[in-house]
């Protein structure tokens, strides 16, 4: 008799239901999948932003340290400061839209937090611009400010977004960005420059290394 039930019950499961380790299977998958949308960017672009920023910062360090007095990064630098930006956007826009294809919810900015970041980006520069536009020192317009407020601003953004998202290991790489802002403060308008490559070098350095660990423990691809 319970055999037979047994039997039977191991039937229906069979006719309507999920293998165990087929489910097993799909929900670990589910796992590294909603991982990998959560990851901030691959190792890979974590490591070529860190040589990108290194080099850049670099190049603006080179063009003003011989400087007195200063008078801010030479029209040399330009074309760096803008493949930088160029090739940092557009990798950042492949990779985002990639890992959230067909993705809605927490994986993706909201409306509201991407304003937020862009009102930062905005209003930092439009700072700068009166700044300018009010006379204020070149030391302080072309080396202490660029070199320091837009880390502090957008790394404390950042991080304020994913604190809000309990997501805490962005919410600490948004806060270095802010150290790493501020510790420039001190180095003065040319010496700036060189902490800020140097800094977001290591950040983005250490976040990769730690993204690439992460990946490798859970045997993500």
């Amino acid at each position: 008799m319970n055999e037979t039930r047994n039997t039977s019950e191991a039937g229906t499961a069979g006719e309507g239901g999920l293998d165990p380790r087929e489910a097993a299977t799909l929900l670990g998958q589910t796992r590294l999948q909603a991982r990998r949308q959560f990851e901030p960017a691959p190792p890979w672009l974590l490591a070529t932003r860190a040589v990108m920023v290194l080099a850049t910062c670099g190049a603006v360090w080179l063009s003003v340290r011989a400087q007195h007095p200063y008078q801010g990064p030479t029209a040399a630098v330009i074309p760096v400061v803008f493949t930088f930006v160029a090739v940092n956007l557009g990798a950042t826009l492949v990779v985002a839209k990639r890992a959230t294809s067909g993705v809605s919810g927490r994986s993706r900015l909201r409306g509201a937090e991407m304003i937020v970041m862009a009102l930062a980006w905005v209003a930092v520069f439009a700072v700068m611009g009166v700044l300018a536009g009010a006379g204020v020192s070149r030391t302080i317009v072309y080396g202490l400010y660029p070199a320091t407020v837009p880390f502090m601003v957008v790394g404390l953004a950042w991080a304020g977004i994913m604190a809000a998202r309990a997501n805490w290991r962005s919410c600490g790489t948004g806060l270095a960005v802010a150290v790493v802002g501020a510790v420039g403060a001190f180095a003065g308008p040319a010496g700036a420059w060189a902490v800020a490559g140097l800094g977001l070098f290591f950040v983005f350095v250490g976040n990769a290394a730690a993204t690439a660990w992460r990946q490798r423990r859970t045997g993500q691809r």
